[in-house]
């Protein structure tokens, strides 16, 4: 399985001192920073642009922004999120018919592809040829659009039945993920957590990152031995 991955939500964050909030969660540990971008539409919220990311990333030059791309017309943005220093581009499968074609678009970017489902698609909705053309697939454990909400039990077997397909690439779960919830999901098979408030709000996000990335490295232990038994 794919390393731990810890990539905080901003959208827990202080907008009006985003740059140093990205900072602060890099020097506690964070891998990425999952940048949640909204239109008003696929979602009803609105959060940030290219321009955002753009001031991001000029201020925090090694940053890897994780942007999840909860938007109606996820073709119209490849390029725009390239040019502001997007490193993954993740759009949501309900989005667009054409899958394949916006994955090798947002590869040509210079960016690497993600593909997000929503809590009522289902996993196998993510074909072998789209899950295999696409370098990470995100479950949703929360509705889309709004932060603070309940984890969704029912949506971790998703992560197993892709992990079970897909034994080398990355998975991310998004949604409600705390430190109690996130060993369920990466005893599924999730290597890349995603968390606002339980990063951003903690007493001490270094402690919380790092038991997050204790709860993926045992969880895949486990699964190893598990494999190696069987």
């Amino acid at each position: 399985m794919p390393e731990a991955i810890i990539s905080p939500s901003v959208l827990a964050s202080n907008f009006g001192e985003l740059s140093a909030e990205c900072k602060r969660m890099i020097k506690n540990g964070a891998d990425w920073l999952h940048m949640d971008v909204m239109d008003g539409h696929f979602v009803p919220n609105i959060t940030m642009g290219a321009p955002i990311l753009s001031c991001v990333k000029k201020d925090v030059p090694g940053i890897f922004m994780d942007c999840h791309m909860m938007v109606a017309d996820p073709e119209r943005w490849v390029n725009d999120i390239a040019a502001a220093g997007g490193s993954l581009y993740c759009f949501h499968y309900e989005a667009t018919m054409d899958h394949l074609c916006l994955i090798n678009k947002i590869k040509h970017a210079g960016m690497k592809a993600g593909i997000a489902i929503s809590p009522d698609t289902p996993s196998t909705a993510i074909t072998d040829e789209i899950g295999n053309a696409a370098d990470m697939l995100l479950v949703m454990t929360v509705q889309p659009g709004q932060g603070g909400q309940k984890f969704r039990q029912e949506c971790v077997p998703k992560i197993r039945e892709l992990r079970a397909r897909f034994p080398d690439k990355d998975i991310e779960v998004d949604g409600g993920v705390t430190p109690g919830t996130v060993s369920c999901c990466a005893d599924a098979g999730s290597n890349v957590i995603v968390a606002g408030t339980a990063i951003f709000r903690a007493d001490d996000p270094e402690k919380t990152i790092s038991g997050f990335r204790k709860a993926v490295n045992e969880a895949q232990v486990r699964l190893q031995s598990g494999k190696m038994l069987g």
